[in-house]
Formats: C-alpha cells, structure tokens, sequence
C-alpha cells in the first residue's frame, strides 16, 4: 500500500448492510459478457428462458 493512502478516516463495513441486501452479483465469461452489453440485457433472456421453461413444464408430453 502507498504511504500516500490515507484510511485514517475510513469506517469498516460502513456499506455492508446495504449491499448485502441490494446486490447480487454474477460475473459472465467473457464469450457471454460479448453479446450480453448490460444487466438489463441479461434480465431481459433469463426472463424469456424462465417463460420457456414454464411453457415445457405445463405442456403434457406425448407418449
């Protein structure tokens, strides 16, 4: 650590609470990061793979 780094007034933890209740990371490889440019573009195909499999799951199969 530089000596120029100054913690003196830092407070441990300070944002702990809140993250842990806000946040939810995931980290995408890097072939997906590619096509997937944001969270709201992940949102947006993990909905549509949920109503998909909602689809199969009420769909009766065929003998």
């Amino acid at each position: 650590m530089q000596p120029e780094y100054d913690f003196s007034g830092g407070v441990r933890g300070k944002h702990h609470q809140g993250y842990v209740q806000g946040t939810n990371i995931v980290l995408l490889d890097a072939d997906v990061a590619e096509v997937f440019k944001d969270s709201a573009a992940v949102n947006e195909a993990l909905r549509l793979l949920l109503r998909l499999a909602k689809e199969q799951a009420h769909t009766p199969k065929s003998a």
